[in-house]
């Protein structure tokens, strides 16, 4: 109907849409769905997105108040504050907080290092911080050597262009993050895409492209590179590992994995998919990931090969043109890094040996030389307690409400182990709906609401972030909140009703529930 309204109007009154039209000659800015979706459908439900917070992205957040006088033009706050329980942020294993034995690092960098290096990684803006990072971020994955960046948008789009090029092939999941697909317009390469998360597409794509060469000249490609994400941000799945390497040894091409919200949160011992598959990190060319989400901190890396990482260093953008990564930032990652890992005992120095370089093994702790001799780690960082104690709640939060929206009958998407829960709405009505209601609740619940054009406009949804900060009382409380809206606004269309759980049955069994076996979830 709006569609209908916009059309007759631009021809019967042209004043009042004068601002869609083309004038003195020139097209409009953005195309003519865009400007229908933003005037009629995204104005409207504006309160979903967009919501101002203040002070740390913890287990709770303050948001500010606001109200909008002129449906949604303009939002204005109210000058009071909420508190609300916060499952919109990315901090899968809490360490972005202000007090702690990271933020007392973090604050003994700044004293020695100040707040930035006030330049490029190429001119001037590299310090021994930078060079202890990387050290430590590639034992961490177990990679020969690994590079840092500023900006975890730009380690993809600035570093996949020094990759690939004119000649060369990248072959992408088609539901692959905006940064991948903006890396590889400015590689030159060509792009195949293969159907989400299936082994069977990507396989006879590999036929295909193998067999037929480049277009036209059907010459062989230079390279062919696979960009996958490990969990991809959207839907919670997880790839298919296994079956990738098997593909990758059959077929010989070049695999880079994407693991900005696997990495920390994913595996055993948190080193994302191949720990958590048990695939040797070697074996794979490059592995990217971000440290904005289980690091509490900023920015990006790449890690693999070190003549992999030596090129990248010269010939992608970031190094001559993106800042260097702040030393306050650098030592958040170390902190939580390490933390994760566990640290050992420094052995002195009259006693070290060849063997003490090489003894170390992947994945295990640390010795005390791949951190500042001037880091202080409280003994339950350093010796890796803590690290394992938010994995294992981290765990726990993952698949207790994931397969507790299951059994409530919500449609959900992906991985049991992942951090990420996506729950269908579908309509973007209900969409702002849920959003509000959870707000309004007697204890207040923060959300993240996704729609067009991060989504499909059909598969609008909200997106649990869970975090190890959370406790089992929390995720009942967001359960308990699902439950109820659910009802209210006809979400459950996942498992027939003489299936289901009750919210009681969900929160008694929870431990079993958690320990339930993949193929028997029904």
């Amino acid at each position: 109907m709006c569609r209908v309204r916009d059309f007759l109007g631009k021809r019967f009154h042209p004043n009042a849409y004068k601002h869609l039209m083309p004038s003195d000659g020139y097209a409009p800015l953005n195309s003519d769905f865009d400007s229908f979706f933003t005037r009629r459908l995204k104005r409207r439900m504006e309160e979903c997105f967009a919501q101002p917070v203040t002070g740390v992205a913890g287990r709770t957040i303050l948001i500010l108040d606001r109200y909008t006088p002129d449906y949604n033009q303009t939002q204005i706050t109210l000058g009071t504050l909420t508190r609300a329980l916060n499952v919109s942020s990315y901090n899968y294993l809490g360490f972005a907080q202000a007090r702690g034995g990271c933020a007392d690092a973090v604050e003994e960098g700044i004293k020695l290092y100040g707040v930035t290096t006030c330049g490029s990684r190429l001119e001037g803006g590299s310090s021994d911080l930078h060079t202890v990072t990387e050290n430590l971020v590639a034992k961490f994955l177990g990679t020969e050597d690994s590079l840092v960046s500023s900006m975890g948008f730009a380690t993809n789009s600035t570093f996949i262009p020094a990759l690939v090029s004119k000649g060369c092939l990248v072959i992408s999941d088609e539901l692959n993050h905006a940064s991948i697909r903006f890396g590889v317009r400015q590689s030159g390469a060509s792009v195949r895409m293969f159907r989400h998360n299936n082994v069977k597409s990507l396989e006879t794509l590999l036929r295909e492209v193998i067999s037929q060469g480049q277009p036209k000249t059907h010459r062989p490609w230079k390279k062919i590179l696979l960009i996958v994400e490990g969990l991809f941000s959207m839907e919670g799945t997880m790839i298919d590992l296994p079956a990738i390497m098997v593909l990758k040894e059959k077929y010989k091409f070049y695999l880079f994995i994407d693991e900005a919200h696997s990495i920390g949160g994913i595996g055993q011992h948190g080193r994302g998919v191949a720990d958590y598959y048990g695939v040797d990190p070697q074996k794979i060319d490059v592995l990217m990931g971000t440290f904005t989400k289980s690091f509490g901190a900023a920015g990006g890396y790449l890690a693999g090969k070190k003549s992999i990482i030596d090129r990248l260093r010269v010939y992608s953008y970031s190094g001559p043109y993106a800042e260097a990564m702040p030393p306050p930032v650098l030592t958040q990652i170390i902190a939580s890094m390490a933390s994760i890992m566990g640290v050992t005992e420094s052995i002195p120095f009259s006693h070290l040996t060849a063997s003490s370089f090489s003894g170390d093994h992947h994945p295990g702790p640390i010795s005390q030389r791949y951190i500042p001799a001037w880091l202080p780690l409280p003994p339950e960082l350093s010796s890796g307690v803590e690290g394992r104690e938010r994995l294992r709640r981290l765990s726990f939060n993952s698949y207790y409400l994931h397969r507790g929206l299951d059994k409530l009958g919500f449609i959900t998407y992906g991985h049991p182990s992942s951090p990420i829960v996506p729950m269908l709405i579908f309509s973007p009505g209900k969409m702002m709906m849920f959003h509000r209601m959870m707000k309004d609740r007697e204890t207040p619940i923060v959300t993240v609401v996704v729609d067009y054009p991060a989504t499909p406009l059909q598969t609008s949804r909200v997106r649990f972030c869970v975090s190890a900060s959370h406790t089992k009382e929390d995720i009942d409380t967001i359960l308990r909140a699902c439950d109820e809206l659910g009802d209210i606004l006809d979400l459950k269309h996942g498992l027939k009703k003489r299936e289901r759980w009750t919210m009681d049955e969900v929160s008694r069994r929870a431990v079993e529930l958690v320990n339930m076996p993949d193929e028997e979830r029904q």
